[in-house]
């Protein structure tokens, strides 16, 4: 499959297009950075890892517009103090010029984080926390306040909390695992489908009525050859897509493969085409109604 197919593929579903929870745009000097990171196949990307669609903002858009990508976001994630607030800026600022880009913010157990989350929230509708990245504990006391803030409003947060392509302290269950059992209205979205830790991922999606999973790179061969999703959480996810708590999610830019390759890795799961349905476009799209 071929990204020229894609538009084929939504279509053949009987869909208006796609809705992308999980893409990334990012300040060009710090995307340059991650870019060559993934390059030098750094301690947290353990493998190399070319970087498939390495064009201007501009051509990135156009190429989703393209594909028939309606909605979409602009991921960012703050991996130090003194960062969040100016990353806020950039991408809700990106968002406001970019049709069907989602308005994104993130954050980190710093001081003031509860202001300049409350600021960012009356424009944002989606944030995101790399807790691998990141290097931080979601337990954090000086975050505790920012996730009730997010529960009580209903504000989903993707969340990079699986511990794949490398572990590192916080990622696994554990750590947002105890961050839910405080607040068990938070709307989480886990990255990766929790790879490698899936089946916990899955209980905790099953457990809570807020948390939901996104597909980034799942099922793709890329991550298939690094830890398959095991056959016998099929009908689980099934379940748990047909219930709205399955998006899609893809990684774009910063993937090693075409992007249609992610929508054929949907598709050959035999999940089903109201399962592909739900998943690549209703899911999102009722997220963000």
């Amino acid at each position: 499959m071929r990204d020229e197919d894609v538009p084929g593929f939504w279509q053949g579903l009987g869909l208006p297009g796609l809705a992308d929870v999980h893409t990334h745009f990012l300040p060009e000097r710090m995307l340059r950075r991650v870019w060559a990171y993934f390059d030098q196949a750094g301690p947290l990307v353990g493998r190399p890892w070319p970087i498939r669609y390495r064009w201007t903002d501009a051509e990135r858009v156009a190429h989703l517009d393209r594909l028939g990508v309606r909605t979409f976001s602009a991921l960012a994630y703050a991996h130090q103090p003194g960062m969040a607030r100016d990353l806020n800026d950039w991408t809700l600022g990106f968002a406001a010029t970019t049709p069907g880009c989602v308005p994104t913010a993130t954050f980190y157990p710093e001081p003031g984080v509860l202001d300049y989350v409350r600021d960012a929230l009356g424009t944002a509708r989606l944030f995101k926390v790399h807790l691998q990245v990141g290097g931080f504990d979601p337990r954090d006391e000086v975050l505790d306040d920012v996730w009730g803030l997010l529960a009580d409003t209903g504000t989903p947060v993707v969340v990079h909390a699986g511990s794949a392509p490398v572990a590192a302290g916080y990622t696994g269950p554990g750590p947002i695992g105890g961050v839910l059992a405080r607040h068990p209205r938070l709307a989480a979205i886990v990255a990766h489908l929790g790879c490698p830790d899936y089946a916990d991922f899955v209980a905790l999606a099953e457990r809570y009525e807020r948390v939901a999973l996104d597909t980034t790179m799942a099922w793709t061969d890329f991550f298939e050859e690094l830890a398959p999703v095991p056959r016998d959480l099929y009908p689980r996810l099934r379940d748990l897509g047909l219930a709205g708590k399955v998006l899609l999610g893809t990684d774009f830019p910063n993937i090693p493969y075409g992007y249609a390759h992610q929508l054929e890795a949907l598709a050959r799961t035999g999940l089903g085409d109201d399962w592909l349905r739900a998943v690549c476009w209703h899911n999102v799209v009722n997220l963000f109604r």
